[in-house]
């Protein structure tokens, strides 16, 4: 499977950096099958978009979490991952919870809506993909295939 990552430089090395705030599914190297996502992420903000593209070999040994699509479950863990809190898992797959939807999530953190709330403000959102690495034995399921600058048009 080819997966693309967004950023500002070519990333030859994929590496997993804990930062100040936790993504959807923790601290992770973030990827998508969908490159049209990369390039509009890889546009955000200032400097040069650079799309790297990567061939992905699912690794079965190791402890990998799929959401096919957004569930409760799926709620759940982003809004565990996004207070602060670490799983176990190599990789963990699903929909991302872009800006719009993130506001969604961030209300059902504070207890501001309900889930119930939540999927109906959610239901119509365009698909996404991410999938992220989060230990090293992951990230050697990844090859670097090349980089492009692409300008969203």
């Amino acid at each position: 499977m080819i997966l693309y990552h967004a950023s500002k430089v070519e990333v030859l090395w994929p590496e997993i950096r804990k930062s100040r705030y936790t993504k959807d599914f923790s601290w992770g190297f973030y990827c998508t099958n969908r490159k049209e996502q990369a390039v509009r992420w890889a546009n955000r903000g200032t400097g040069t978009p650079v799309v790297n593209r990567y061939e992905y070999e699912e690794n079965l040994s190791l402890r990998i979490l799929k959401f096919e699509k957004m569930t409760d479950e799926w709620l759940d863990f982003i809004a565990r991952c996004r207070s602060g809190n670490v799983h176990d898992y190599d990789i963990v797959e699903g929909p991302m919870a872009n800006d719009t939807v993130w506001n969604y999530v961030n209300d059902f953190i504070n207890g501001t809506i309900s889930k119930k709330q939540f999927w109906a403000l959610a239901e119509f959102r365009y698909p996404t993909h991410q999938i992220s690495f989060h230990t090293l034995n992951a990230l050697n399921c990844l090859v670097f295939l090349g980089s492009e600058v692409i300008y969203d048009r």
